[in-house]
């Protein structure tokens, strides 16, 4: 499989407004805006997109008994783009023949991606992800998983 780039990388976030803000002062990263939503934000770090998500993440991504001060906690993920659904499928299936595992199976995201939540031999979660189309603003969102959050 050829293809896959770099293109997100993830911090799970007490705060994501007060830690976007950091980096993006720190780092003089300019936020897109469009990516915003209540339990979201990015930042634009020249080609690969710095994303902080809020608690409502971890259960969003399969990752619930995974939150800090859990054995094998995750703070932090990769995201790989992929070029085509069939390709998250793909390393989906094959994950595991690595010596890796799927944590959460391929499935179609809030804001129009295909994606599997995917681990390594080490234990380091990372995605796979096909964008569909256009991102959807959090406010074109259906059924928002913020509800409640």
């Amino acid at each position: 499989m050829s293809g896959a780039r770099l293109a997100y990388g993830n911090i799970l976030a007490r705060d994501i407004e007060a830690l976007s803000a950091f980096y993006s002062v720190l780092l003089g990263l300019p936020e897109i805006v469009g990516h915003r939503s209540p339990i979201y934000r990015c930042l634009d770090a020249g080609g690969v997109e710095l994303g902080f998500n809020a608690d409502a993440a971890y259960d969003l991504l399969g990752l619930g008994a995974r939150r800090p001060g859990a054995d094998r906690s995750v703070r932090a993920y990769l995201t790989f783009e992929v070029p085509s659904r069939e390709a998250v499928e793909d390393l989906a299936h094959r994950v595991a023949a690595l010596g890796g595992a799927v944590l959460k199976p391929p499935y179609d995201t809030y804001y129009n991606a295909r994606q599997a939540v995917l681990e390594d031999p080490e234990g380091n979660v990372f995605r796979v992800n096909h964008r569909m189309g256009p991102r959807l603003a959090a406010d074109k969102v259906v059924s928002p998983p913020w509800k409640g959050a």
